[in-house]
């Protein structure tokens, strides 16, 4: 093998020994079913690459044998792994039944395999495994349109699979492949590893985090990682004395979840604020940058827009927090690190949210007073949307639309 290929293999190897290390100390640290995902990883994806580049001390067909029964079973673990690191393992979602039809999949090639001569039986095992990746691209991209950065890294690291697997596949069938062709194999396999150990890494940290959320509780910031309710106060204060006298449009909406106590007399004080911390992270993915957020109580979220382009964009935040908010929340109710990812309750945020349009020449207490009981209002309401009917000169249910909302404000 070239000089220079056998450097970019190094790079690779040396890649797959850090991050089985890692994996080692976050098993330590008692997380260990990130731990499991990391270590597996790094080590089927050195085995794979290993047998195919023909290291091992047997040649012919008995290698070509080993071949083909390695490539479908190490590309079936990766990606049962990465159902499980995209969270659709649980109890519920369509993982475990695409690992079944997986395992079913990768059974079946492996006896076909048998079946044909010992070359074929490499293109046929080959072909499956690139299939099965193409399959889990799919798959995840699917999931990256819900769930963000994360969801486009797992992405990224399946095409980097992909890319390896198909240049593993042409190192094993032809020996004298140069030096760029293992040079892009291993550049694929060290990409694959890198951002597999950033999507894990996030699913570590995220882990640390909620171990300290609840312990401590709603007091602790990192409950909502959103300002205490002192902090909330003064925010309110800014926004509403920052320029002076000067009268500025004011969007206020709060956010009020009525099931907060009971989750918390039915499953104790880890549940609940296991549920405030998803609900505040999905609150964050929700809404623009210029928005405010904070805390004005245990069981609810206050939101301050300054000077809105337009009332009907308030609305339609309103509607896009809601659809977040009311998705069904997979809790647990231990305080212990290693169970914190097993779902032992599945419950809905039952959510009420007030839209108040208002301005700066409203006291700051009544303007969040008024939006907070609005919320609370919601609760009774098919849509869980409330505003302020300036035609009525009561609490109402919002109309549905833009137009709705902007025509029921000038009446």
């Amino acid at each position: 093998m070239d000089k220079v290929a056998v450097g970019f293999w190094g790079a690779f190897y040396g890649m797959a020994t850090l991050m089985l290390v890692l994996s080692l100390a976050a098993w330590l640290r008692l997380h260990k079913r990130v731990a499991l995902m990391a270590g597996l990883t790094s080590l089927f994806s050195a085995a794979y690459s290993l047998v195919h580049m023909g290291w091992l001390p047997i040649e012919g067909d008995p290698e070509l044998r080993l071949l083909a029964s390695v490539a479908v079973p190490n590309a079936v673990a990766l990606c049962i792994m990465l159902l499980a690191t995209l969270g659709l393992m649980r109890p519920g979602r369509s993982g475990p039944r695409l690992a079944v039809a997986m395992l079913a999949f990768g059974a079946a090639v492996l006896g076909a395999g048998w079946m044909l001569p010992a070359r074929e039986a490499v293109v046929l095992s080959s072909a499956s495994a690139l299939l099965l990746c193409a399959g889990m691209i799919a798959l995840a991209t699917r999931a990256a349109l819900r769930n963000g950065r994360m969801g486009w890294a797992a992405v990224a690291g399946l095409v980097f699979t992909f890319c390896g697997l198909l240049g593993l596949a042409w190192i094993a069938l032809h020996r004298e492949a140069p030096w760029p062709v293992h040079a892009a194999t291993a550049i694929a396999g060290i990409g694959y590893l890198g951002t597999m150990a950033v999507v894990l890494w996030a699913r570590y940290s995220y882990l640390i985090e909620l171990a300290e959320v609840m312990a401590h509780g709603p007091s602790y910031d990192p409950v909502t990682r959103m300002r205490s309710h002192s902090e909330t106060g003064q925010m309110v204060g800014d926004m509403f004395f920052g320029n002076g006298d000067a009268a500025r449009p004011v969007g206020v909406i709060a956010v009020a979840i009525a099931n907060v106590y009971a989750l918390e007399n039915l499953h104790g004080r880890a549940a609940s604020n296991h549920a405030l911390f998803i609900c505040a992270g999905r609150l964050r993915r929700s809404v623009p940058d210029n928005v405010e957020m904070g805390r004005p109580g245990d069981d609810g979220f206050l939101l301050l827009v300054r000077s809105p382009a337009d009332w009907g964009g308030l609305a339609q935040l309103a509607r896009g927090i809601r659809e977040r908010l009311v998705r069904p929340l997979s809790l647990s109710t231990s305080r212990e690190p290693a169970d914190l990812e097993g779902s032992h309750t599945t419950r809905a945020a039952e959510v009420g949210i007030g839209v108040l349009a208002t301005s700066t020449t409203v006291r700051p207490s009544q303007a969040v007073s008024t939006a907070r009981a609005m919320a609370r209002t919601a609760w009774s309401y098919e849509s869980r949307l409330a505003f302020y009917d300036e035609a009525s000169g009561q609490i109402a249910e919002m109309p549905s639309g833009h137009d709705g909302f902007l025509s029921a404000r000038a009446a």
